[in-house]
């Protein structure tokens, strides 16, 4: 008697629950198969935008779990199993888990920012929130520089995408800015001449566009001039020591005294 009771109240359920699980297994299954394909395009869309590697690992991540917790509320509710409170439970330990990393959520959405408008590059040298060096690594919640002295610079991405950023690699050259001061008695224009036959004489200095030699200060203790070559990014610094090299060894040549400091003694005779 017992065994027919459980039989009918198996046959029962199978009836009555049956259709529901075999209709929330099927949204399983294609569920699973759509995510799938929304996040391979996500993928292939971010790998033809240059999205940066880690960026497009972490979003297809975010997309995929959140699509999947979609899906298990869904199948939960095909069930007949009452999904208010899970969703609620959800929504609190969503908000929880937001306060908790509100600086890394801002990290996180200045990396985003950065990988859209992409102000700078790998490799690229920049100057930001005090710092200057070579884009080395461009990841989730930072940004890593290689510091002219070898030394590893990290900076939030929060506080370098809402700060002033100098990119030097943009437009392909750079400036360099220079200044000689030379005394009083020494001719200006032949200055002038030698300084600009240096710059002249650099292979790596520019034509277009062209250098410049210009009378910057009558200062203090020297007539001091403004050199101004141009080069492309990456021989800056080649260009400024050389040309800060190459112009003392010509000055010297030319017999052109270059100011410096003098200490005046004088003795009072009693």
């Amino acid at each position: 008697m017992n065994i027919k009771l459980w039989i009918d109240k198996g046959f029962e359920i199978l009836l009555d629950y049956g259709p529901k699980l075999i209709m929330a297994f099927l949204i399983w299954v294609i569920g699973n198969f759509v995510i799938k394909l929304i996040t391979k395009g996500l993928k292939s869309a971010m790998k033809k935008a240059k999205y940066d590697i880690s960026l497009s690992k972490f979003l297809s991540d975010l997309l995929n779990w959140s699509l999947k917790i979609l899906l298990i509320i869904v199948v939960l509710s095909t069930v007949g199993i009452e999904t208010t409170s899970f969703a609620a439970i959800l929504a609190a330990a969503g908000l929880a888990i937001g306060l908790a990393l509100q600086g890394s959520l801002g990290n996180f959405a200045g990396g985003v920012l950065i990988m859209i408008f992409k102000p700078f590059k790998v490799d690229d040298l920049i100057e930001a929130q005090g710092e200057l060096g070579i884009v080395k690594e461009i990841s989730i919640f930072t940004t890593k520089l290689r510091g002219l002295s070898n030394k590893e610079i990290i900076i939030p991405n929060g506080s370098l995408s809402n700060g002033n950023i100098i990119n030097y690699n943009t437009e392909g050259t750079r400036r360099v800015d220079l200044t000689f001061g030379v005394s009083y008695d020494s001719d200006i224009k032949e200055t002038k001449s030698i300084l600009m036959s240096v710059l002249i004489n650099h292979p790596l200095v520019l034509n277009d566009p062209e250098p410049t030699v210009n009378v910057s200060e009558l200062a203090d203790s020297s007539v001091n001039f403004a050199v101004r070559p141009w080069c492309k990014a990456d021989d800056y610094w080649t260009v400024y020591f050389d040309i800060t090299e190459n112009t003392k060894i010509a000055l010297d040549k030319a017999d052109i005294e270059i100011p410096y400091p003098h200490q005046v003694e004088i003795h009072k005779q009693n």
